[in-house]
């Protein structure tokens, strides 16, 4: 399972750097980048609750 981002769509909110910090980053432009795009298995959950608590649906797990 992968994560990722639609750029287009993500207001740099903050809400998943919050829930996983390690995973998600805001850089000095408010642009999100994602570390490790593969999800690890310990955290499937950790991940869905980053995408459904997203305010613009701007991330997606595939």
């Amino acid at each position: 399972m992968k994560i990722g981002v639609d750029l287009d769509q993500c207001e740099a909110n903050g809400i998943c750097v919050g829930i996983a910090p390690d995973v998600f980053e805001l850089d000095d432009e408010d642009i999100l980048h994602i570390a490790e795009a593969d999800v690890p298995e310990g955290r499937v959950t950790e991940m869905e609750s980053a995408v459904t608590q997203c305010p613009k649906a701007a991330l997606r797990l595939q």
